[in-house]
């Protein structure tokens, strides 16, 4: 990733010697739910930036909440970093340093830093104040010393039930900052813990526990994004009040991504999946890094946009036609076009030999001459795309229609003579005539079409199923976003043959209609599914 303002802060902390020339960093996802595009901005920063200073990062799961926590989640967040090409230093667990968090908060209760309360929820939010009001002290807050150390201890015992009371920090219930304002560092939860098992029915706030897990870890630079900005003050106190570690970490707050026409919360993804809207986490449509690595995309795409986007220190919001353009420049070197057709419509070549088949020699890709060419099969019925064909034709349209000569692609000039129809006016065929003097490569210089088509041998062509994506979310009228209710088509289709020869998660260009991938989960020989990564088309400009 590129230089940026956090490696500039970096650079001077390794010029006076702040942390004896050493860069640590962290990765800390909560497993409650799958990553998505904006976590992969920051397993990009955090990891590059130790790898920039030789330095090492750690992946640490934020498992102080038990109850939303699964194993599912964890080994996709170990894939998902694994695919973006990174290796963490330690794997580690908050849970690790339940005993010293314990300690710390029964230190800062004898300081006079810390009390049990015993407001409830409501109570607490009540007494918190708003921006413009200060709060109110709570009655327990002058609680004596042995009282609160006798109460936190019984807490830890399972004396007293979920929400009866929490441990708070006493510090400023008149601070600006609300964050300040005797927040809560320890709740009752009554709930087994996939690490610690039954030790414990007390579990750190984040807040609280954040800072000691860098700390212990011996973590320097502790890079988070920007909605931390105000716990920071939070986070430097609980350091100083508890005061066992020096140096200390710093926090530093980078803006996360925020993308046109995508869901950027862990929250709203989980409803789509508990509710059936998507196919699970790894959907293609989602913005989870494994439903954008199922749909197709590339680490080196996620990457290069990540460098492109920067890292800035004010929100702001990228257009996803950018994360296209990225994946476009990344395969366009990288796949071999192969013909098919969508919504196919049938060609009979009323004059060409019944029994002949010639095997047409065309490029794999146009940008990469290097790749070479392939035989693909001509013969006198073949399938073409819907879209390449009008009754009646419209304005400037070159295609095919009744009357009109194109060239099929690497073929021959070929003229449609007449529409066949069922009883239910839908077309059967297109009877059409070929020039055999137009074959492609002959040096044909007679005279000219405006329209180019491709094609796929009725014979040896292959069914497939197309899946096409939208956005999961668009905004309508009024500027407003919503759900997406047309975010998803499968389609059957034709592939010329070579196309049987895929497997599961190779990506073609599929000529004239976008780049598609072979799906991972579902494709097999007998079920031939390709899920649609992006469109050929970018409307994004530098």
């Amino acid at each position: 990733m590129a230089d940026n303002f956090i490696h500039s802060i970096i650079d001077k902390d390794i010029e006076s010697g702040k942390y004896g020339g050493e860069v640590y960093t962290r990765f800390p996802p909560e497993p409650n739910g799958y990553l998505h595009i904006g976590h992969a901005k920051s397993i990009c920063l955090n990891f590059s930036t130790a790898k920039k200073y030789g330095g090492k990062c750690n992946l640490r799961y934020d498992d102080t909440n038990p109850i939303k926590e699964d194993e599912e989640y964890i080994k996709s967040i170990e894939e998902d970093v694994k695919w973006l090409g990174f290796q963490w230093d330690k794997r580690l667990w908050a849970s690790d340093y339940f005993d010293t968090m314990y300690e710390g908060a029964v230190d800062l209760i004898k300081k006079g830093k810390a009390y049990a309360c015993e407001l409830t929820a409501d109570e607490t939010k009540e007494y918190r104040g708003t921006l413009i009001c200060a709060g109110k002290e709570s009655p327990y807050r002058n609680r004596p010393i042995e009282e609160s150390l006798r109460l936190f201890e019984e807490m830890k015992d399972g004396k007293h039930p979920d929400g009866a009371m929490v441990l708070r920090a006493k510090i400023d219930m008149s601070s600006p900052n609300i964050n300040m304002r005797d927040p809560v560092i320890y709740r009752i939860s009554h709930a087994t813990h996939h690490n610690t098992g039954d030790k414990w029915c007390i579990y750190p706030m984040y807040d609280y526990a954040h800072p000691i897990e860098d700390a212990i870890e011996g973590i320097t630079h502790s890079i988070c994004t920007l909605e931390f900005e105000d716990h920071r003050p939070l986070y430097e106190w609980v350091l100083n009040e508890i005061g066992w570690w020096n140096p200390q970490p710093q926090q530093i707050e980078f803006a996360r991504l925020n993308l046109t026409n995508t869901i950027m919360s862990k929250r709203h993804l989980k409803k789509l999946v508990d509710d059936g809207f998507v196919d699970g986490w790894d959907d293609p449509r989602m913005p989870t890094i494994a439903g954008i690595r199922r749909r197709g995309y590339t680490p080196e795409a996620i990457l290069d946009f990540g460098n492109r986007i920067g890292v800035a220190k004010a929100n702001s919001k990228v257009d996803i036609s950018l994360l296209e353009h990225c994946i476009r420049e990344d395969l366009k070197a990288k796949v071999a076009s192969r013909n098919v057709v969508e919504k196919p419509i049938k060609v009979i070549i009323t004059n060409y030999p019944e029994d002949l088949v010639e095997y047409m020699e065309i490029e794999n890709s146009r940008e990469v001459p290097e790749m070479g060419t392939r035989l693909v099969p001509f013969s006198r019925e073949l399938w073409i795309d819907g879209e390449d064909f009008q009754e009646i034709p419209q304005k400037k349209y070159f295609r095919m229609f009744p009357g009109n000569e194109v060239r099929f692609k690497g073929a021959y000039f070929i003229t449609c003579n007449e529409v066949v129809k069922g009883d239910d006016g839908k077309i059967e065929a297109l009877l059409c005539t070929y020039d055999p003097e137009t074959k492609s490569g002959t040096g044909f210089e007679g005279r000219k079409v405006k329209g180019t088509i491709h094609w796929v041998d009725a014979k040896t062509a292959v069914p497939i199923k197309v899946r096409n994506y939208g956005y999961l979310m668009v905004e309508n009228e009024d500027g407003e976003e919503g759900y997406n209710q047309d975010s998803y088509e499968c389609i059957d289709a034709y592939a010329e043959p070579a196309l049987a020869e895929a497997g599961a998660g190779d990506r073609f260009q599929f000529f004239r209609h976008g780049y598609y991938i072979a799906d991972s989960k579902q494709y097999d020989e007998n079920n031939r599914v390709f899920n649609r990564i992006v469109d050929l088309k970018s409307s994004w400009k530098k």
